[in-house]
């Protein structure tokens, strides 16, 4: 069965322009990812939007939403952008037929020292073992969607109670 992946955006997505001197979004970054994992999973691969998650309104997540609703695999992974990641999953919550986990990085994988290829991983291996839900899977921790929150002065994610 294959994984749908979603792809959103977000500093994951990121990468330095040399010309211009600004962090881009990088278009291919996610095929980067999953050639260097060498990962054998079969997905299906959809970038929805690349945008900044503070960027993202109501119609960005309606479109999330709708695309995840509507998609054959029972197994979603969505890339998205640390800082609304958790009012993205709030409105996925009531999707309960599917296996959904967002993740995403702390510093852009094209960066040195970069979270993302561990974060995608954890989503990548978790989302087998996982009840339908919604989840975070981040700093090698998977999170209920409802109970976690970006510790913006430590730079991670950590559970609310």
């Amino acid at each position: 069965m294959s994984i749908q992946v979603l792809i959103t955006g977000g500093t994951i997505a990121k990468r330095y322009d040399e010309i211009s001197g600004n962090i881009v979004f990088d278009s291919d970054y996610f095929s980067k990812m999953f050639e260097q994992a060498r990962c054998n999973v079969s997905v299906d691969v959809e970038t929805l939007m690349l945008k900044d998650s503070l960027d993202m309104d109501d119609v960005d997540r309606e479109i999330i939403y709708q695309s995840v609703q509507s998609c054959e695999p029972s197994k979603v992974i969505i890339t998205h952008g640390t800082d609304t990641m958790v009012e993205t999953a709030q409105k996925l919550s009531s999707i309960k037929d599917k296996k959904i986990i967002l993740t995403g990085a702390m510093i852009p994988y094209a960066f040195k020292n970069s979270d993302a290829l561990f974060n995608l991983g954890t989503a990548f291996g978790a989302i087998g073992c996982l009840d339908n839900g919604v989840y975070l899977a981040m700093n090698g921790e998977i999170f209920i969607w409802d109970n976690v929150k970006k510790d913006k002065s430590e730079g991670v994610f950590v559970s609310i109670s």
